[in-house]
């Protein structure tokens, strides 16, 4: 061969070697970035090209798909009762993409999941036509239309937990809106995001998960944990030497108290009134290294998955003792989500073990075989047993004599303990506070539910009628008695 020839020989050969790079690198390199790119309608395209598997609750899908006849978008995503279960379902839209378990599991439910390989390869050989599996969750239909209408037109959340499990039974937030409202792609699905958008009451934000909110008094059950844990407290019933008034460290400021006979009060009685001083000198007390290590325990600190990803809540190491004492009655820079209070009340009621939540049970092929099932898994110890039924008592206490009637049940065999709550806000406290109430119900087997609700903002209500015992307390209620009324 002589040199002219050779050269484009050698130069062919490096064109087509780097062209054979080129491709590999965008088949397999930048492969999930392509799919995911914005402008990429392929896999919009193909996530509606067949029937979507289906959100199970109760043996029941919520959700469904319905034929458009449109060249493109085949079949547009439906929902059952959208806006009481949208924090859980998230959305799938033809022009919004999917969030939440539509989005973390659209492999299944698309049918495009590797598990799924077979049925897809056994339908090309039958003629049938490609289905998505379905997502079968541990929720309660009972406890969620419980939490969704207690809460109703106030602005809050709700999450209710099976301790001895982990799994979530209920999760509402509001207000909410209804996926279905946009799942297509026309001018009528825009203007209905669009609105939503715009929304100033955030109807699409998950409040459950989301967002974290100052926890108030609720807050001092895991004060109350820490001081038992580490040995500063070891008769609940015994007197704290708490003077009144109470100086706040590193401050000239005295802690306000807003019930009578706190002054020495023990641990049951403080929790009992919420004595805010006592709560604060037993945090002081503990020290801030050691209220961190409980509250991390209980789950703060590190965000949590569902499998949806919920916020970090937040207790602050880096704090000095005023902060630390402040934030020990829930005050201060702690915040946390519904989810980590109904967290730290599953853990208690569950005798101190803290089980990881979960709200799917499994994932299944559109022939009803398994192909996932998630099992109960413990998360941490961040009370001992012992400590743990002290605790109960005390929130036994709270419901019985103390700020908690409201939730009581009044059925036979069953205990009800709780904690209400009322976290100030704003510069100077100056926005509407929050209204929380934790609780469980516990009967001779155990703890089959412990709830945590927050109400951001009531319509109609006073500013000095709102209490975490007048406003939570019945949601929560409503929700345990759901959830005993339809066990099987």
């Amino acid at each position: 061969m002589n040199k002219p020839l050779r050269r484009v020989a050698i130069f062919c050969g490096l064109l087509v070697l780097a062209l054979l790079i080129r491709d590999n690198w965008i088949q397999y390199v930048r492969a999930d970035e392509l799919n995911a790119h914005p402008r990429n309608k392929r896999v919009q395209i193909e996530r509606y090209a067949n029937v979507r598997g289906n959100i199970i609750v109760d043996g029941k899908p919520i959700t469904g798909s319905v034929d458009s006849q449109d060249p493109y978008y085949r079949f547009k995503r439906t929902y059952t009762d959208g806006p009481m279960w949208a924090p859980v379902t998230g959305y799938a839209s033809q022009a919004y993409d999917a969030n939440q378990i539509e989005k973390i599991e659209d492999g299944i439910l698309t049918g495009n999941d590797d598990r799924l390989f077979f049925d897809r390869t056994l339908a090309m050989f039958t003629g049938d036509k490609k289905k998505g599996g379905d997502v079968v969750t541990t929720l309660s239909g009972a406890a969620q239309k419980a939490a969704f209408e207690g809460l109703g037109k106030k602005t809050g959340a709700v999450v209710a937990i099976e301790p001895k499990t982990g799994k979530i039974l209920a999760l509402a937030s509001t207000p909410s809106y209804d996926p279905s409202s946009f799942a297509g792609y026309s001018a009528k699905d825009e203007k209905a995001w669009v609105a939503l958008e715009k929304n100033k009451n955030k109807p699409k934000l998950n409040r459950a998960l989301r967002e974290i909110y100052p926890p108030g008094s609720v807050f001092k059950v895991v004060t109350a944990a820490a001081a038992l844990e580490h040995g500063n407290v070891t008769d609940i019933n015994a007197p704290t030497d708490t003077p009144e008034p109470y100086k706040i460290p590193l401050s000239t400021k005295n802690m306000v108290n807003h019930a009578g006979g706190c002054q020495n009060a023990s641990l049951n009685r403080a929790l009992e009134v919420s004595c805010n001083s006592v709560f604060a000198k037993l945090g002081d007390e503990v020290g801030r290294d050691k209220m961190v290590e409980t509250a991390e325990k209980f789950g703060f600190n590190a965000e949590q998955f569902t499998p949806v990803r919920s916020a970090a809540s937040v207790y602050d190491k880096k704090m000095d003792r005023g902060g630390n004492a402040l934030s020990s009655i829930g005050q201060f820079n702690t915040a946390t989500t519904p989810l980590q209070m109904a967290m730290v009340t599953a853990a208690i009621a569950n005798d101190g073990k803290l089980m990881k939540p979960y709200m799917i049970e499994e994932l299944r092929a559109p022939n009803l075989d398994v192909l996932k099932r998630n099992e109960p898994e413990e998360m941490s110890r961040p009370v001992s047993q012992r400590n743990a039924q002290l605790i109960q008592t005390m929130m036994e206490n709270v419901v019985e004599k103390g700020t908690g009637g409201k939730a009581d049940l009044n059925m036979d065999g069953v205990k009800v303990g709780g904690k209400t709550g009322t976290a100030q806000h704003g510069e100077k406290n100056a926005k509407r506070p929050y209204a929380w109430f934790i609780s469980y119900a516990k009967t001779d087997q155990g703890s089959p539910v412990a709830v945590a609700v927050i109400v951001e903002d009531s319509d109609g209500t006073a500013r000095e009628d709102i209490s975490g015992g007048g406003l939570a307390a019945p949601i929560a209620k409503a929700v345990m008695k759901a959830v005993l009324t339809n066990r099987s």
